[in-house]
């Protein structure tokens, strides 16, 4: 058995026996279903028998109402057991798809800072929807197809035993070679799902910067490298189709050989007296249900082919596991202190992997405002995605309330820790989904609460349907995009805040109403703000400044602000709101 078989059963195992009570009613219908299938050719052959023989009408009668209430009652099993099948399939690709999904979410930044979007969208989608054929059909096709040719030789050797080891031979040497010809298309499409990843990568990427493109003159040049992308997609696409309908092309020399000697054997006997006419079309039918099955195989192979090229994808990404392992401690209520012990930072290792901070100690006491600044490069942004573990230090140790940050539980020091970046991130959804993040569990009152201390009263008042209006894209200025990413945080209320910039793109108005907003949001907390000017942090209780991954200099903003001979000190001098020039 191939890896992509093996993986294939695993997973029909992992997500098909949670609904096992569904399994054995799918199970009931497939066997009433193949002994109906079976049992319906033996009354066509007495039919034809009886009929050539000048039988009594009435047996006549009755053989044809069996057979026709047999076939209906075959086809009302089929469809019942597609049905279930379909359920059974669907509900095991859609428990896959979100396990897949929580575990995407759950890996380390470096994943994704390698890994577009867009590649993420077809692994949880692509490949998923790939596998859903494979899951909602297996079963009743694959499943049911071997039971029916286990059953239709069996009926070979019954009538003749010599007829049962011909058709028996043909049977296995067709499924050897089409099994061996699957393996050819395996490659292929696992090349097919990946060129099928990069193209909607690119487009996911393009689609994003949209506005640069346009602005600068760079569709065509896009449009070029979408060209290319979807040329190599296209082609890819066409050799793993060839590659895979190899089986069927197969499967169809096979079988008319496979027809004409059952049939010359058959009218051969029939010749010699051995065998009635009612026998010769037995044997016919029987053949159509051997290649039926062999049939429905071949095209299910097709299916795992693909199937096999997804799971093998899948299975990579779930093999995927993050070193930052979770905790367990839990962190106090408040205002939490931050410490930096000795921390080295690297994104990688070996020396293409300069460390992007070195060997920084400091302490931001609990419920300090702290003004982090620093040039392009000198390690502001890492530094607080240290303090919310989207990474570990590669020496050293942060510690917040004390507590390592690899001891703590990793969900609760999210909760404890909030970030505002520049861009936020908004949802086309309600107003309160974007605050909540789509729980529930939070009530319309304190969501009201939290937008009117983020300084929107009067914003909310002003929608149609309070906090339950739904958001339309582009309908917030950047002014208000930030604020109601200041609501955010003050409804979880957590113990330390991270700004990023808060205000490097609003005008003067829309920066000092954010200010007094800002002013509400860090009172009786620990906080960290990012800024590339003076005004920023001009209410800040200390000031950090970063070099080249090292503290350069650190201490209360006022008493800095009266040493001559500090860098904060020349910056306000210097009376600059671009801090680059004065800090290298």
């Amino acid at each position: 058995m191939s890896s992509s078989s093996r993986s294939a059963l695993a997973v029909l195992g992992r997500y098909l026996l949670p609904q096992w009570p569904r399994v054995l009613l799918l199970a009931v219908l497939l066997l009433g279903s193949i002994g109906l299938q079976l049992y319906v050719p033996l009354v066509l052959q007495r039919f034809i028998d009886t009929a050539q023989q000048q039988g009594a009408l009435a047996t006549l009668y009755r053989l044809a109402g069996v057979y026709l209430g047999a076939a209906v009652i075959v086809q009302l099993m089929q469809a019942g057991a597609t049905y279930v099948g379909a359920d059974v399939g669907w509900t095991s690709t859609n428990r896959l798809r979100a396990d897949l999904m929580r575990h995407l979410m759950n890996l380390d930044m470096a994943y994704h800072k390698d890994h577009t979007p867009g590649e993420m969208i077809e692994r949880v989608d692509g490949d998923v929807t790939a596998l859903s054929n494979f899951f909602s059909q297996f079963s009743v096709r694959v499943f049911g197809a071997m039971l029916l040719l286990v059953g239709s030789l069996g009926v070979f050797w019954w009538r003749d035993w010599r007829v049962g080891l011909g058709v028996t031979l043909f049977a296995g040497l067709t499924l050897t070679v089409l099994l061996r010809l699957r393996r050819i298309g395996v490659e292929p499409s696992r090349q097919e799902r990946e060129a099928s990843a990069r193209l909607y990568g690119f487009i996911e990427e393009r689609l994003t910067g949209l506005d640069d493109l346009r602005a600068l003159g760079a569709g065509p040049h896009a449009l070029r490298g979408f060209l290319g992308v979807q040329k190599d997609f296209f082609w890819k696409s066409r050799a793993a189709w060839i590659s895979r309908s190899v089986v069927w092309r197969a499967s169809f020399v096979l079988f008319a050989i496979g027809y004409t000697a059952v049939l010359g054997a058959a009218v051969g006997m029939y010749a010699a007296g051995l065998v009635t006419i009612g026998t010769v079309y037995l044997y016919y039918q029987y053949m159509t249900l051997v290649e039926d099955p062999i049939d429905q195989l071949t095209q299910q192979l097709q299916e795992l082919q693909k199937a096999g090229a997804s799971l093998i994808r899948v299975g990579e990404v779930l093999a995927l596991r993050t070193t930052l392992h979770s905790g367990e401690r839990a962190l106090p209520e408040g205002p939490l202190e931050v410490r930096f012990d000795d921390v080295t930072f690297s994104y990688g290792s070996g020396e293409d992997h300069a460390p992007v901070l070195r060997g920084v100690d400091l302490t931001i006491g609990a419920g300090r405002v702290v003004g982090l600044l620093g040039r392009t490069g000198s390690g502001k942004t890492t530094l607080t995605r240290l303090v919310t573990r989207l990474y570990d230090p590669t020496l050293g140790a942060v510690r917040v309330a004390g507590v390592d940050t690899r001891d703590l539980d990793t969900g609760a020091l999210r909760e404890r820790v909030a970030v505002v970046t520049q861009d936020v991130q908004l949802f086309q959804a309600s107003v309160r989904d974007n605050l909540t993040l789509f729980d529930d569990r939070v009530p319309d009152d304190r969501v009201e609460e939290a937008l009117k201390e983020a300084g929107l009263g009067d914003w909310l008042a002003g929608q149609p349907e309070g906090v339950r209006t739904p958001l339309a894209a582009g309908s917030l200025s950047a002014g208000e995009a930030q604020l109601l990413a200041f609501a955010r945080v003050l409804l979880r209320d957590p113990g330390v805040v991270i700004l990023d910039e808060p205000s490097s793109r609003l005008d003067p108005a829309t920066e000092a109403r954010l200010t007094l907003a800002m002013t509400n949001l860090l009172r009786g907390r620990t906080a960290i703000v990012i800024a590339h000017r003076l005004d920023t942090v001009a209410r800040a209780d200390d000031i950090l400044v970063l070099g080249d991954g090292r503290v350069l200099e650190y201490g209360p903003r006022e008493t800095l602000a009266r040493d001559r001979a500090s860098r904060y000190s020349a910056l306000l001098s210097a009376g600059r709101s671009d801090l680059e020039e004065v800090l290298s």
